[in-house]
């Protein structure tokens, strides 16, 4: 070594030979900081993320990245989205509603979305793991969630099974509900008396498919074509996710995809059509004054939270097969807007289909009053005179009629009533507002009986319906297969077969001839207060007792950026704000309203609401007390340590990554041995990272705060900051304390 070294120097100087290290690694080739394993402090321009999870633990991976936002579009865009928001728009101002719904879908939806897709992104682990994971005490939430995604799915492929019916009912000629059936009694043939009192789709949906009875105490014995189409329904759901995303993935191209294509065939068929554009005209005329209806506010909130299927585990499922560098807020926001613009086109289509209808039904109703007027002329009832005499009953137009009508019930005020005359405006006809089954299965099921190759249509619209519940359950079911099988070690295929079989027997409460009472029950009751519990308390445990400073900072570390100073306080305070006056909103609508239900009377040919007796009613709110009752009751077990945090049962895969997190801070606390002054600090050469500032303080957040008992339920972050933390995780025990604002 030359004398003049800068080694033989420091030796002879007798000073500290760390440096003489360091100069002696200066000679070296030079090294990529960003890009090496001693890089603790982080690049310029670059955020290091704290917690880097390698992307081969084992854990099922998406194939594309299209292949998971197709796999989130199909468990948001649903059935609702057909058949409740056109309902919604239509009850609730028309274009009108558009401006809450918006407003509510940017404040409160995609806030919520991008949360729950962050978390599972995160985590790497379904709705039990990740509350587990993020707060032991509050572990219910991840049960609370897969119990409502279990009572959703049974009757929800219940839906997906009268669709299946009405698929194969479609392939003929014309069309079975487009005509009320004949009775033959010898030489004398009569229409059905309870066809005739009603309509032909009305009769074959509550008389052929479903042999409803009068009430729900009357149960009525199985109905086995809706039997074996339940059936189907869960073969085929079972087939779509038996091997995870592996199969559900391949599936969702298509179940995705398939139902714009049907919808914009709809579209231009429908704009054809007589009367499409009055349907549209009438569907986005504003009513500005709803605006100003509570009550609007409250439906625009809960179809925008159901609408993106928040509390259900899908998203956090789905969101936990993705690279830890996933962009998911890009995610949150595509997925949200593909919704929003999903439901607008849903609406075009169905209010050109029921514009067209009510054109129809309109024209019929102004000929079966002409006649009337006809009699009551050929009669002497009404004097000719009363008649315009530009008005040609051979070609009567509903203007003429119109004109007609206003004089005679001018003239004849006095028995006017008397005559039974129909004003036949057709703005009447289209203020008939018909949602859910009514809409499916019979006011769209009725216009596409009048379209030239109508079983065609039939045919194309049914199959969207079940690859749009196919989307849906498949997200449902990962939301609750996915849960225990990254807590429990069993075999995916056989446990999920045993979901579907338990599933169809549990579901065959749905398919007696009462079983669409029950439907009704289920949808009202099993998911609409228990969810937003469950989604308020997924808000307050991210942002009051996991702290928003330290979830903004692992959203940092994690996507790279910095997410825009608007989410901390919508997480913070807006969304939990609006998450409370809709809970207390729901009471009081479930407090005021009578619970009950439509049900169909056979002598009338007509539904009549009717109370439920007091074991539907016992029935009604054990839904809502078994699908809430895990959030107290693991709360209670874990504040005396009757049951473990959940750590002891971290999947393999999960496990392996947190050795090999630790191991590499490992490694790196060695080479900062090293190169620095110290054990523990990082080397100068680097830029330190810059510590994540909360909005409106100049407080940096602490380190060491982010430590396991911070709700974290492993150790592996108290390592990252201290080399003497151990190498084994643990499992915190002392309760959370929430974060503080300053």
């Amino acid at each position: 070594m030359p004398k003049n070294s800068k080694v033989t120097q420091r030796e002879q100087s007798h000073e500290h030979v760390t440096e003489s290290v360091a100069d002696l690694l200066a000679h070296e080739e030079p090294l990529d900081y960003k890009s090496s394993s001693l890089n603790v402090g982080g690049a310029a321009g670059k955020k290091v993320p704290q917690l880097e999870v390698p992307e081969n633990d084992g854990r099922p991976a998406w194939n594309s990245k299209l292949q998971y936002i197709l796999a989130q579009v199909g468990f948001s865009v649903g059935l609702g989205n057909v058949w409740r928001f056109p309902y919604l728009c239509q009850k609730n101002g028309g274009g009108a509603y558009l401006v809450p719904y918006f407003i509510l879908l940017l404040i409160i939806g995609i806030p919520l979305f991008f949360l729950e897709l962050a978390v599972g992104q995160k985590i790497r682990r379904g709705s039990i793991g990740v509350w587990n994971y993020v707060c032991p005490s509050l572990g219910g939430i991840g049960v609370s969630s897969l119990m409502v995604c279990g009572f959703v799915g049974l009757y929800y492929n219940v839906i997906i099974g009268w669709s299946i019916f009405y698929f194969f009912q479609s392939f003929q000629y014309p069309l079975p509900w487009s005509e009320c059936p004949i009775r033959r009694n010898g030489t004398l043939a009569i229409v059905e008396p309870e066809c005739d009192k009603s309509s032909a789709t009305t009769y074959f949906w509550y008389r052929q498919t479903l042999n409803t009875t009068s009430t729900i105490a009357e149960s009525g014995g199985l109905n086995i074509k809706m039997t074996l189409s339940l059936l189907v329904a869960w073969i085929i759901v079972c087939l779509a996710v038996i091997r995870g995303i592996a199969s559900s993935g391949k599936v969702m191209y298509f179940s995705s995809l398939f139902p714009y294509v049907v919808l914009f065939c709809f579209l231009v068929r429908g704009l054809m059509l007589k009367g499409s554009v009055d349907g549209i005209a009438h569907m986005f005329t504003p009513k500005l004054e709803k605006m100003l209806e509570p009550q609007v506010w409250r439906e625009a909130a809960t179809q925008v939270f159901f609408a993106l299927g928040l509390g259900f585990g899908g998203v956090i499922a789905f969101s936990s097969y993705n690279k830890i560098d996933n962009n998911c807020h890009f995610d949150a926001v595509l997925v949200s807007v593909i919704n929003f613009l999903t439901s607008i086109l849903a609406t075009l289509v169905v209010f050109a289909v029921l514009g067209f209808k009510a054109n129809l039904m309109n024209e019929k109703c102004v000929v079966e009053n002409a006649e009337k007027i006809l009699g009551y002329l050929n009669s002497n009832v009404l004097s000719h005179d009363l008649i315009p005499p530009h008005v040609n009953f051979t070609h009567l137009t509903t203007a003429d009629y119109a004109e007609m009508y206003g004089v005679i019930k001018t003239v004849k005020e006095g028995s006017f009533s008397q005559l039974g005359l129909e004003p036949c405006v057709l703005e009447d006809e289209l203020n008939k507002a018909v949602q859910g089954t009514g809409l499916a299965f019979i006011a769209f099921t009725e216009a596409m009986t009048h379209f030239p190759a109508s079983p065609f249509w039939s045919v194309m619209f049914f199959f969207m319906l079940i690859n749009l519940g196919l989307g849906s359950m498949i997200g449902t079911m990962t939301g609750i297969t996915t849960p225990v099988l990254d807590t429990y070690k069993v075999q995916k295929e056989l446990f999920t077969v045993c979901c579907c079989i338990v599933a169809f027997f549990c579901g065959l409460l749905f398919v007696q001839r009462s079983g669409n009472y029950f439907v009704t029950m289920f949808d009202d009751y099993s998911a609409g207060l228990p969810l937003t519990v469950v989604v308020i308390l997924e808000n307050l445990s991210v942002a009051w007792i996991y702290g928003t400073k330290r979830f903004m900072q692992d959203l940092e570390d994690m996507l790279g950026f910095r997410p825009c100073k608007i989410y901390f306080y919508l997480w913070k305070y807006v969304s939990p704000l609006f998450l409370i006056v809709l809970i207390s909103a729901t009471v009081v609508e479930m407090a005021i309203s009578p619970p009950g239900y439509n049900a169909w009377v056979e002598e009338l040919a007509q539904e009549r609401f009717q109370s439920y007796p007091p074991w539907a009613l016992a029935m009604c709110f054990a839904l809502i007390v078994v699908a809430m009752l895990p959030l107290p009751l693991v709360y209670i077990a874990r504040r005396f340590n009757l049951i473990s945090d959940g750590s002891n049962k971290l999947s393999v895969s999960y496990r392996k990554t947190m050795m090999k997190d630790i191991s590499n801070l490992e490694e790196q606390d060695e080479a900062r041995s090293i190169l620095g002054a110290k054990p523990g600090e990082a080397p100068s050469s680097g830029p330190a990272r810059k510590a994540y500032l909360a909005p409106g303080t100049n407080k940096p957040l602490d380190p060491n705060s982010l430590s396991p008992n911070s709700c974290y339920g492993t150790s592996y972050q108290n390592a990252a900051i201290s080399p003497t933390t151990p190498t084994t995780p643990t499992t915190p025990t002392t309760p959370v304390t929430p974060e503080s604002d300053s």
